[in-house]
């Protein structure tokens, strides 16, 4: 206002005064009205310039945040789902679903997005990027999990996928909690060069900083190729689905280009030959569900991390029970063979076995079961495929196995019943040796409960490496049948005796059976604890079991061991 307020106030009252004969009293009176003028003016000026905040600016943002929340459950849009449906593969955030306890699912960056801008990108993005990650529960325990989305951009790596699969691998093993990928992308996303493949390699990083901290499974429902694939091979379990999940380093058309060979995606890395010939896949589904369940299934199994035992389950399974068909089991003929399977069924709580690799490696069973409700990991010579004979194959399966337990507190039942190591050129020149120490590492190394059964034969130096007492086996029993040997009778004596006529070796044969094919040498040494009748080797274990309990084994500090791989 011009001129202020309070002089154009004063100015009439001073005028008033002059010409009507006011008192001093009047100009002060003046003076009163003016200053109360002039704050109500400045407390209407102050009220005016405060940042009011619209409440249309505040509920168009509400609005804006759920359109793009909506947008996010879309993934690459209706269409995109659609097509993954007609395949018969469920979205990432379906996946999710079934994997997690209902309502468990908390989801942590939904509206994160990419930052590239190079080749148009910045007209492709989606809230949340090609994945969907966050935490929830499996049958009440806590569990971490990404599932990565095929219809947007196939579900490529960019550098945005990478930070959101980092941040829940990192809580993962903040919080010691398991962590679950489900696998469904077509690779590096290309735009982002090498942004995408430093992601891989933060990814690869944590995957082995939480090996043998907190149990890592890799489920795979769609392809994985070049780099993707390290990622689930460094963790612990790989599951993939008949059909529609392959695993490869260079795809069939660069594998055509370059050696000329033609070879169907299924045939390169399909389930079948990743379970059968690789070994790269621990387990394979028929369908995307019975994949996801079995996971969860595996994952009751498993404690929550390294400092944990594995969680106990209510059984009416009671130890006494005891199985007299398991002395019918195994035949009278130290040559002829029998399925093992039979004894572990009628071992563990319930008959329930969950076997790990089935197809891979048939000579040696590994799985888990439980005793009294206590998850143990078993590992078992198979006398249907080749004798029960390790070979390479055999021992790299079971020392991951034998490994990954000792790793997470689950005590180790091994059945035995072999007749040494695979024989031939082929394995020798492909390096027996070095595979076959693997499992002897294995089981050296390990200061879990070590619990043996030998049911039949311990030859050689597979005896030694199949958790003998000299490894530091806790509990080693026998049954009256088993043979602890260097060999056979036959061979033995073919090599003890030589220029003997048949009468003669056939007595030798006896002799020796006599002596050595029976546990009471090893018995009197100490190498067997007890030689057990078979129908309460159940009853025995579970006492043994419940006796290691307090068990306190630590090996010589060492910064790592160098595992002959």
């Amino acid at each position: 206002l011009t001129p202020p307020f309070h002089t154009v106030m004063l100015g009439s009252a001073l005028r008033q005064g002059a010409a009507g004969g006011l008192l001093r009293g009047s100009i002060a009176n003046a003076l009163s009205t003016s200053r109360t003028a002039v704050a109500g003016l400045h407390q209407v000026r102050c009220m005016s310039a405060l940042p009011v905040q619209p409440v249309s600016r505040v509920a168009q943002f509400r609005k804006d945040l759920a359109d793009l929340r909506t947008k996010a459950k879309l993934g690459g849009g209706q269409k995109r789902i659609d097509s993954q449906h007609k395949k018969g593969k469920l979205t990432a955030r379906e996946r999710v679903e079934v994997m997690l306890d209902e309502g468990s699912f908390l989801e942590y960056d939904q509206l994160l997005e990419h930052r590239c801008f190079e080749f148009g990108m910045e007209k492709e993005k989606y809230p949340g990027d090609s994945v969907v990650t966050g935490q929830g529960t499996i049958n009440t325990r806590p569990v971490f999990i990404f599932s990565q989305d095929f219809t947007v951009l196939g579900g490529s790596l960019s550098e945005a996928q990478s930070l959101k699969i980092q941040k829940v691998m990192d809580k993962a093993m903040l919080m010691g909690i398991p962590i679950i990928g489900l696998n469904d992308s077509g690779g590096a996303r290309i735009q982002e060069g090498v942004d995408s493949l430093g992601g891989y390699a933060e990814i690869f990083q944590r995957n082995v900083l939480a090996s043998g901290v907190v149990p890592q499974i890799s489920v795979i429902l769609g392809p994985c190729a070049g780099g993707a694939v390290y990622s689930p091979a460094l963790t612990d379990f790989v599951i993939m689905v008949e059909d529609t999940s392959h695993l490869f380093i260079t795809g069939p058309q660069v594998v055509k280009t370059v050696t000329h060979e033609e070879v169907t995606a299924a045939e390169l890395g399909g389930a079948a030959t990743h379970t059968k010939i690789s070994g790269v896949a621990h387990l394979a589904a028929p369908t995307e569900l019975e994949a996801l369940l079995t996971t969860r299934t595996l994952f009751d199994y498993l404690p929550l991390n390294n400092k944990e035992m594995p969680p106990r389950k209510y059984t009416e399974d009671v130890r006494e029970r005891q199985e007299k068909s398991l002395g019918l089991i195994v035949p009278d003929d130290p040559n002829t063979p029998y399925d093992m399977h039979e004894i572990i069924y009628k071992i563990v709580d319930d008959n329930d076995f969950f076997e790990i690799m089935p197809d891979f490696a048939k000579n040696v069973v590994a799985g888990f079961a439980r005793l009294e409700g206590r998850t143990v990991g078993v590992v078992a010579n198979q006398p249907l495929h080749l004798a029960g004979c390790l070979d390479i194959d055999a021992a790299s399966k079971a020392s991951r196995f034998v490994r990954f337990c000792d790793a997470f507190n689950i005590p180790l039942l091994t059945l035995v019943d072999v007749p040494g190591f695979l024989p031939g050129v082929s394995q020798e020149h492909r390096g027996i040796i070095r595979h076959g120490a693997k499992l002897l590492y294995a089981y050296a190394e390990a200061t879990v409960p070590k619990l043996t059964v030998i049911t039949r034969k311990a030859y050689g130096g597979a005896y030694d490496v199949m958790a003998s007492k000299h490894l530091r086996g806790d509990i080693n029993l026998a049954w009256p049948n088993s043979e602890i040997a260097v060999m056979g009778a036959k061979g033995a004596v073919n090599i003890i005796f030589r220029g003997l006529t048949k009468e003669q070796l056939k007595a030798e044969v006896e002799n020796y059976s006599r002596l050595f094919a029976n546990p009471l040498t090893a018995a009197r040494r100490g190498f067997i604890d007890d030689v057990i009748e078979p129908h309460t080797t159940r009853t025995r274990l579970c006492q043994e079991l419940d006796a290691l309990q307090s068990k306190d084994l630590k090996n010589p500090w060492r910064k790592h061991g160098n595992i002959p791989l």
